[in-house]
């Protein structure tokens, strides 16, 4: 079982994807440099995204091991993001993807190129 936020962590009016549920469950979105983001280290990455860029809501679901960039849903626009953490507010987007399986394809190509 995942450990991911609960309702009462998650920013009013988001709920995970189906697409974001059926994929980790079956362990697709670990793939290296990609890891999914659960338990404390979840909840730690979000709390650190909302204190270091609070005019965005973001929710955090994997990170990239050999840099500071995240992916996430930017609640508001419902797009997936790749915020590089720990920069300058207003700097931090580096990619945008339109939904969860376009960012997958995207870290599959990762996968590929990390080998």
């Amino acid at each position: 079982m995942l450990d991911l936020l609960s309702k009462e962590e998650l920013p009013g009016g988001f709920t995970y994807p189906d697409s974001f549920m059926r994929a980790a469950e079956s362990g697709l979105v670990s793939l290296e440099p990609w890891w999914l983001l659960e338990g404390d280290k979840l909840r730690v990455r979000t709390s650190g995204l909302r204190e270091r860029f609070p005019e965005r809501r973001l929710v955090p679901f994997a990170r990239r091991e050999d840099n500071d960039d995240v992916a996430c849903w930017d609640v508001d626009s419902g797009k997936v993001c790749i915020i590089h953490d720990f920069t300058t507010p207003g700097r931090e987007q580096r990619a945008e993807y339109p939904n969860f399986y376009d960012w997958l394809r995207s870290a599959v190509e990762d996968f590929i190129q990390h080998d």
